[in-house]
């Protein structure tokens, strides 16, 4: 039974394709303008890495994500909230919270022991902490997305960013840039500050460990970090790529349809 799972993101486009609950390949690519060209693309690179001939191999397949409506070869298509919590779920059987930072917005779900969503919050109407957020940072301080996170490692004295507001920060950041004040902990205050709202996010479904970040924003052990510090527990690493959780949980929910289907 091969199925497959397609997430289309503001940012990025990822597809998984699965063999009895078994992931066989995976890609991450940068979405372009038109959702429905991005889902053709990483999907195409997805059934090709698993030597697949074409899309037409697989049995089953579930859009997901920003552009979910846009896939026009899914069987279905699913909320990125329900996909999330079942990729997060499948990964580390014990989480209770997921964190998801996507490329404009972020989500806070919380689950119930077999990974149903009993509540979540999401923020799309600003960018402060979402991954073009990051990506505006980086490029006003000319250090690249794995270079914030370890600047806001080493940072000692964390700033302290008031706005939250993206356009604001970003020109709160550029100030005391100019100022002198360290880089390290410029970019440490950024990473606190993004730290606090999902952790007011992370309040209003009701913290229940485990915790787990998902999305590409987790890959960025600075947010990690800043966002334990606020909640004062451990947020747990995820057994595989964090960008691709989606396209797993829709990968999964495309083998449930697929088994409940009549003989």
């Amino acid at each position: 039974m091969l199925v497959g799972g397609c997430d289309v993101g503001s940012a990025t486009g990822k597809a998984v394709v699965m063999k009895d609950e078994e992931i066989v390949s995976f890609v991450i690519i940068p979405s372009t303008t038109k959702p429905e060209v991005t889902a053709r693309t990483v999907m195409d690179q997805a059934v090709e890495q698993a030597g697949l001939s074409s899309i037409e191999d697989l049995n089953y397949i579930v859009g997901t994500g920003y552009g979910r409506l846009k896939v026009p070869f899914a069987n279905e298509n699913i909320s990125e909230i329900t996909c999330h919590a079942k990729g997060a779920q499948w990964l580390l059987p014990t989480v209770r919270t997921v964190v998801d930072i996507g490329g404009q917005d972020c989500k806070v779900m919380s689950l119930s022991e077999n990974g149903k969503v009993l509540e979540f919050v999401m923020n799309d109407r600003c960018a402060a902490g979402t991954g073009r957020f990051f990506e505006a940072m980086a490029r006003v301080l000319d250090c690249g997305l794995d270079g914030l996170s370890e600047l806001s490692l080493r940072g000692k004295d964390p700033a302290t960013i008031s706005s939250q507001c993206s356009v604001f920060a970003e020109s709160e950041v550029v100030t005391l840039v100019n100022e002198g004040m360290d880089l390290e902990d410029i970019v440490a205050g950024l990473h606190t500050s993004i730290a606090s709202r999902l952790n007011s996010m992370v309040r209003k479904v009701g913290l229940v460990e485990d915790v787990v970040l998902t999305g590409g924003c987790a890959k960025n052990d600075g947010l990690g970090k800043a966002l334990e510090d606020k909640l004062g527990v451990s947020v747990k690493k995820l057994p595989a790529d964090p960008q691709i959780v989606g396209a797993i949980g829709a990968a999964l929910l495309a083998a449930e349809r697929l088994s409940a289907q009549p003989v």
